[in-house]
């Protein structure tokens, strides 16, 4: 299949890209990576009059830490390059591997981080780790820039809190504190496909109580899901596994549709979270 007529801009600065969002009433995309964008077009899912590409803009191309110590991921880096990049395993190595069970190595060697974010599949693993990393997102637009937590981010299905004349152009992720365990785990039917069911975790401890725990399910229902009852059956207790599935099996209301039932995925998602709380447990030792 082939996409329908659109119009291509590519501009060298942010300022150029903004004004091309907001300067015409024409349905217009920003391409990046293009790995959900360009089947969309191909389908006639979307039919944009104008693609602005930003892959030239030279500060959304940044990856680095920045004096407070936060991970800085620019629009249009590559998922493979941050997955590989030896910063970003050794410290934020959650993100790392929720990037390498995306898709194929082709995918992740175009598609970008902040592409998938905005694109917002509630079954893909970025939303759930930028929710479980609480990172946030820089949002530019035509009256300046402002600041979205991951919590406020993800709407809906396919939907963000960014507007059409907006450009994300970076996600932000803060330090994590040392000694801090994690895990991501997620049940695919075959390799490449998205998860019936994954879940985040997050772990700190002391001795043998935990001080601090987040826990975000993907792949039931239309955002990631995080569940603070489940986070406080762990928190300043000692682990308790079955305690925190129990809350869990109460608080989760997991959504059924053409790929999985919702007590497949409510099943999944206690046997992955038994698997993560001691993967998690582990690491923080």
């Amino acid at each position: 299949m082939k996409p329908g007529p659109f119009d291509y801009a590519v501009p060298d600065t942010l300022h150029e890209a903004l004004q091309l969002l907001s300067g015409t009433e024409r349905d217009t995309k920003v391409l990046a990576g293009g790995q959900s964008l360009i089947p969309m077009l191909n389908m006639r899912l979307a039919r944009p009059e104008l693609l602005v590409d930003i892959t030239r803009i030279p500060e959304l191309g940044r990856l680095a830490v920045g004096d407070d110590g936060a991970l800085r991921i620019g629009a249009s880096v590559r998922q493979a390059a941050v997955a590989a990049d030896p910063v970003v395993r050794g410290g934020w190595p959650l993100l790392a591997a929720a990037i390498t069970q995306i898709g194929h190595p082709q995918i992740r060697n175009r598609g970008t981080v902040c592409g998938s974010l905005v694109h917002h599949d509630p079954a893909a693993e970025l939303p759930a780790a930028a929710l479980a990393l609480a990172a946030r997102f820089t949002v530019a637009g035509p009256g300046g820039t402002r600041t979205v937590e991951a919590a406020d981010f993800f709407l809906s299905t396919f939907a963000t809190d960014v507007e059409p004349d907006e450009i994300v152009t970076e996600v932000v992720v803060p330090p994590q504190p040392a000694g801090t365990g994690w895990a991501f785990q997620e049940l695919i039917h075959r390799r490449g496909d998205f998860a019936g069911v994954g879940v985040a975790v997050l772990l700190r401890r002391t001795g043998e109580r935990v001080d601090a725990a987040r826990i975000v399910f993907f792949g039931v229902g239309s955002t990631p899901v995080r569940l603070p009852a489940a986070e406080q059956a762990l928190i300043g207790n000692g682990f308790d596994a079955e305690a925190t599935v129990a809350a869990t099996r109460a608080a989760l209301d997991p959504q059924g549709d053409v790929h999985a039932g919702a007590e497949w995925r409510r099943e999944g998602a206690e046997v992955l979270l038994r698997r993560a709380l001691a993967e998690a447990w582990e690491r923080t030792a």
